[in-house]
């Protein structure tokens, strides 16, 4: 059965995006990439859904529909990866900059000097 090898793959790659959780500009391609591939196939599926029918009934699955669902949830699964290490991402920066704040307003003479730049920024 094709189909079980190309979901354990998925998953397997699910697991290594969670794992590394580090975002580059390589990921950012293969993510861009990999959307534009899912638009044109679904453009094609639409177009020919017979086509769908044919490549399940090809990797081992009866109906098309069932690979369609089967292909959103590794889909649902890498979207909600990528969500989580975003927002991991996002309160990591967020307790970073809470820190700076705090440092910052520890010190009132750093912080009477900021101050005193921003008037004269102003005239």
């Amino acid at each position: 059965m094709i189909i079980k090898l190309i979901l354990l793959v998925c998953l397997a790659g699910a697991a290594l995006v969670l794992i590394r959780g580090k975002r580059s500009a390589l990921s950012l391609l293969l993510r861009r990439s990999l959307t534009l591939v899912v638009i044109v196939v679904g453009g094609v599926a639409v177009l020919f859904p017979g086509a769908v029918t044919e490549v399940a009934q090809a990797v081992g699955v009866g109906r098309g529909t069932d690979l369609v669902l089967y292909l959103l949830c590794v889909t649902f699964l890498f979207v909600t990866i990528a969500l989580y290490l975003r927002l991991n991402e996002m309160h990591d920066r967020y307790v970073e900059l809470a820190r700076q704040l705090a440092l910052h307003e520890a010190d009132p003479q750093a912080h009477d000097t900021h101050l005193d730049s921003r008037d004269h920024e102003r005239r």
